[in-house]
């Protein structure tokens, strides 16, 4: 079992910039993807970034390339991401995910994930 804890979340200003954790625990992370995901009211869990344990490669959605970074701490079992540039579009409920596999074409794909955290609100403000 894979327990996943985000933090980091908060109310930021146009502009602004945020780092979310996600601290993961219970099982060995070796050959798992980790991604972040966000859902606005109202809206469908979008897709946001993911990175690989073992090698560090990532992706990310085009609304957010260029803006936010995601890292992890291996020896931490950390995962983050660096937010800038926000925008009121960002605002959402953060989600740190992992899956039981390394980084392929389905890691846009919430359905991949077998663990989610609780999430953590964003919010952007104009």
């Amino acid at each position: 079992q894979v327990q996943l804890a985000e933090s980091g979340g908060g109310l930021v200003q146009s502009g602004g910039s945020l780092r979310l954790s996600c601290a993961a625990s219970g099982r060995t992370f070796s050959s798992y993807g980790m991604g972040w995901f966000r859902q606005a009211p109202g809206k469908e869990r979008e897709f946001v970034a993911a990175i690989s344990w073992s090698s560090g490669s990532t992706y990310y959605a085009d609304s957010v390339k260029g803006r936010f970074t995601i890292s992890r701490d291996r020896a931490k079992n950390t995962v983050y991401l660096q937010m800038n540039s926000l925008q009121p579009e960002d605002t959402g409920v953060y989600y740190c995910a992992a899956a039981s596999q390394g980084l392929g074409p389905w890691a846009t794909i919430p359905a991949a994930y077998a663990y989610w955290g609780q999430g953590t609100q964003v919010t952007v403000s104009s």
